[in-house]
């Protein structure tokens, strides 16, 4: 056994404390879970999407649990990120959390707008600097008159990362696994400016309700998340390392134990997070996190760092 356990990583330029950390929109916009846990625990809280905008998301219902996780829709309800700024950060600052903040947009417009508003808030509140990245959600609908999402389109989200630059902090782009352009997108974002990217977001699906065949959910179809989905997060980060061993990946996507997220961590990824498992146990992540230390602490691994495969191999 392991006597010291040296739970540090890096991902890019930033050092987490730990490897695990929560997913955007699983967690709330603040220290909601610090009832639950000491959030200076695990690696990061990434608060859920936010956009320059307050915005009211879409008609409930919103969720609705499947065999194996859930569906979603919430549509990217949030107060915008100046109330974000003055009402959420400061119980994460008072929680001493690390924080990734996750922005988002219809337009590249609103995504540098969203970038100038972090960067602004960072510089003007006490507190900017528990602000360690901010995550780029690239899987929103692009209404700029190309078709799709923004994460299908490699040109367009190298345009959005870069842009977000402005922002001040290390950008990760988080993308989407419903394309077969995933590793080009992710050559793009990282010759953007991406110190990261985030590996997966949900996968695109639709549940009808088996008296009315209708859908469950309010907005029709929605984002599939949970255990079900991570096989397909684990070939999502495998493909990307492969290609790109030196580009440093986030990896999320049915994490709800130490040996779910190994397999992300040896699969490429560097950090990991937890998400659905949330709805379910709000102490999941801290839960996972000394799920982790036990399982590295087991096989006798000194640093969690030494899970990911290095840089090539």
């Amino acid at each position: 056994m392991v006597a010291d356990l040296d739970t540090r990583v890096s991902v890019g330029s930033v050092e987490l404390a730990h490897p695990v950390m929560t997913a955007s929109g699983t967690s709330g916009h603040g220290a909601e879970l610090a009832s639950y846990f000491d959030l200076s625990s695990i690696g990061a809280v990434v608060v859920k999407s936010l956009s320059v905008m307050p915005w009211p998301g879409n008609p409930a219902p919103r969720l609705h649990p499947i065999e194996g996780g859930m569906i979603n829709a919430v549509g990217l309800q949030g107060p915008g990120i100046e109330r974000w700024f003055a009402e959420s950060l400061p119980g994460l600052v008072a929680s001493r959390a690390a924080v990734v903040v996750s922005i988002w947009g219809r337009t590249v417009e609103e995504f540098r707008d969203a970038a100038i508003a972090v960067a602004a808030g960072r510089s003007s509140r006490s507190g900017g600097g528990s602000i360690v990245a901010v995550e780029v959600n690239l899987s929103c609908p692009n209404l700029e008159g190309r078709r799709g999402i923004f994460a299908h389109d490699a040109d367009v989200s190298a345009e959005v990362v870069r842009v977000c630059e402005v922002a001040g902090v290390p950008v990760w782009a988080k993308l989407s696994p419903n394309t077969d352009r995933l590793v080009e997108v992710a050559g793009a974002v990282s010759a953007a400016g991406a110190e990261a990217v985030t590996l997966i977001n949900t996968v695109v699906g639709l549940v009808l309700d088996p008296e009315s065949g209708r859908p469950v959910l309010g907005n029709g179809g929605g984002g599939v998340s949970g255990r079900v989905i991570h096989p397909m997060a684990v070939r999502a980060v495998s493909d990307v390392h492969s290609a790109m061993p030196d580009l440093p990946i986030v990896g999320v996507g049915g994490v709800v134990d130490a040996v779910s997220a190994a397999d992300l961590l040896r699969a490429g990824a560097r950090a990991v997070q937890v998400g659905t498992a949330t709805f379910a146990d709000p102490r999941a992540s801290h839960r996972v996190a000394q799920d982790l230390d036990r399982w590295a602490i087991g096989r006798g691994i000194g640093r969690l760092a030494d899970i990911s495969p290095s840089p090539g191999r």
